[in-house]
Order: structure tokens, then C-alpha cells, then sequence
């Protein structure tokens, strides 16, 4: 019996079987690095992308910022306006002639009128009397001694504190009760 298959012949190292294993590999070795490169460009655009949200937010706080406070310095100049009104008036009050509760009258309603357009703007005081002391709205200017209050309550505002929005403007200025000490007369203020 005759075999009719052909014999095959040997390859040599480096034939065209070799060579389309060769493109190949160099091609998958191409579409890797290529695929890297991609990844690496997604990842590039990615977090600057992430960086330009980040700038656009922080832009967008600074001028809600801006605005919100805008009028913090027309505020504070008008304090000393406040300030000179609360002391006519409690000048005023210590009087009994009709010119001075005439003229308490007068400076009541501007002094009503003034705060009540103040606080349209977000200028509000800050209510110390009868609180605990915090030294975030309050300034201690004296300490008196007291049997019936706790200690560190304020017994006695010497000047308003105002706060803009949600920011201290100007701390109020108080006098905050201590606990008398033994052998000592209550009502004694110490600085």
C-alpha cells in the first residue's frame, strides 16, 4: 500500500508561520500600550475635569460670599449711629420734663426704624443680658459677685454686640457674675 499523503517539509526558524506569530504578538503588544494610553488620557480628562468642578464651586461660594456680605462694612460703620441713640435714650429716661420724653420719643422711633432696616440687611444684636457668657458673642469687661444668679451669667450689657448674617460683628460688652467668695460682700464687682 502506497501512502498518498505528502510528506510534510521541514520549517525553518524564522518562516512565514513564525513571522504572522511575530505581527501578531507585536500587534497585541501595540493594542496594549495603545489601551494603556487610553486609559491613562480617561484618566487625565477625568481628574481635570474633577479639578474644574472643584474651581467652579469654590468661584461660585466666593461670590455667594461676596454678596451675602457686601454691606458688612456700611453695617459696621453705622454702630456708633446705634450706639449714640441707646445712650440718649437712656439719658432721656432718667429726665421727667416734656422736652425729654419728647425727645425720647423721637429717638425711640429712629432708633426702632434704623434697627428694623439694619436687620433687612442681616444686622441683628445679640441678646446678652440674663445668658451664659460665651466668649464667641461676649466680651467680658468686669466680673461682679452674685448669690442669686449661676456662675458665668451676664448680669449687666455696658454696649450691644451686633452679628451680620451669621458672622460676630462686634461682640457684646459685658459684666459676668461670679460666685461670691467666703467672708467677702456680694455685689462687688472685680476687674
Amino acid at each position: 500500500m502506497q501512502d498518498n499523503a505528502i510528506p510534510e517539509e521541514p520549517r525553518e526558524a524564522g518562516g512565514p508561520a513564525d513571522e504572522t506569530v511575530g505581527v501578531a504578538s507585536e500587534t497585541e503588544e501595540t493594542l496594549d500600550s495603545l489601551r494603556a494610553e487610553r486609559d491613562e488620557f480617561k484618566d487625565r480628562h477625568l481628574r481635570v475635569y474633577a479639578e474644574f468642578d472643584n474651581y467652579r464651586k469654590k468661584v461660585q461660594k466666593d461670590k455667594d460670599e461676596l454678596i451675602k456680605y457686601s454691606n458688612e462694612s456700611m453695617a459696621y460703620e453705622l454702630l456708633p449711629v446705634l450706639d449714640s441713640m441707646d445712650m440718649a435714650l437712656k439719658h432721656a429716661a432718667e429726665g421727667n420734663t416734656e422736652t425729654a420724653q419728647s425727645l425720647m420719643r423721637g429717638v425711640e422711633n429712629t432708633f426702632r426704624e434704623l434697627s428694623r432696616t439694619l436687620e433687612k440687611f442681616g444686622l441683628t444684636p445679640i441678646e446678652a443680658k440674663g445668658t451664659a457668657f460665651d466668649p464667641s458673642y461676649h466680651h467680658a469687661m468686669s466680673r461682679v459677685e452674685r448669690e442669686d444668679m449661676e456662675e458665668n451669667m451676664i448680669v449687666e450689657e455696658l454696649r450691644k454686640g451686633y452679628t451680620f448674617r451669621d458672622k460676630v460683628l462686634r461682640p457684646s460688652f459685658v459684666s459676668v457674675s461670679v460666685r461670691p467668695s467666703a467672708g467677702e460682700q456680694p455685689g462687688r464687682n472685680k476687674a
